[in-house]
């Protein structure tokens, strides 16, 4: 294929019908290649920003400024292989398991940004958030709808498991969406709560171990331990505000 003749398939990517009706008029314009490339840029950049509003990642901080060193444990090489989102091609789950407060939730929205920027499909949400409002719909046929929203893109994170109790109708309606999943897309879970204490979460609920079976075969399972960034960011915020006002005082006559 000629360069000519790849600009041209371009082209006709992009359905830009007027400049190809005029095609044979423009083979030796030098401009027509660079038109071709701003349009290409603009879509793709039109293509991510609404992927990124329908994602609902919201606001996080990058991977780069994670502190690695403040977890008691946390395998970072799993971490970095994860963002090479080979689990995405082989639809395998990731789930993040530890204590409130050690930066699940961020890991979990950089691999999910991650995703994103290489063209795939994204769902952020809170369970309790989610599970609410699929037992609020009060037809079948809304229902149907809602869990295909929630089973259709590449990778979708389902944060906070753990953190409320649910009835069994919430339990059916998380089967039932991971089972729709399970090896056809990635689930990636984070929870406070051990599989042991998940029963703990779903009370009652007779399909616990069906859900955790299909959640983590073919899982990455990644623990997180230590105490909580958001109290050691406290501290160190009173500790600063203490040696201010220490200042102060000592600089007063």
């Amino acid at each position: 294929m000629t360069n000519s003749e790849a600009l041209q398939r371009r082209a006709q990517e992009l359905r830009l019908n007027g400049l190809l009706a005029h095609w044979s008029e423009l083979t030796d314009a030098g401009w027509v290649a660079e038109l071709v490339q701003w349009e290409e840029e603009e879509r793709s950049r039109r293509s991510l920003e609404r992927r990124l509003r329908e994602a609902q990642i919201g606001r996080f901080k990058p991977l780069c400024d994670f502190d690695w060193s403040w977890p008691a444990r946390c395998d970072r090489a799993a971490i970095e292989e994860l963002m090479s989102l080979e689990f995405l091609k082989t639809c395998s789950n990731v789930v993040l398991v530890g204590p409130n407060g050690i930066g699940k939730s961020m890991l979990a929205r950089n691999l999910a940004h991650q995703a994103l920027i290489n063209g795939r499909t994204v769902l952020f949400t809170v369970a309790g958030q989610m599970l609410g409002e699929l037992a609020a719909l009060d037809s079948d046929s809304a229902l149907r709808r809602r869990l295909r929203h929630y089973a259709s893109p590449d990778l979708l994170v389902v944060d906070e498991i753990g953190y409320l109790s649910y009835s069994n109708r919430h339990a059916d309606l998380l089967f039932e969406l991971i089972s729709r999943r399970y090896e056809t897309k990635s689930t990636l879970v984070t929870t406070n709560k051990p599989f042991a204490e998940w029963s703990e979460v779903f009370p009652n609920a007779g399909c616990v171990v069906s859900l955790v079976d299909r959640l983590v075969h073919h899982a990455e399972i990644i623990s997180i331990e230590g105490e909580s960034y958001r109290l050691k960011d406290a501290k160190e915020q009173a500790e600063l505000r203490a040696q201010k006002r220490k200042s102060k005082k000592s600089a007063r006559p």
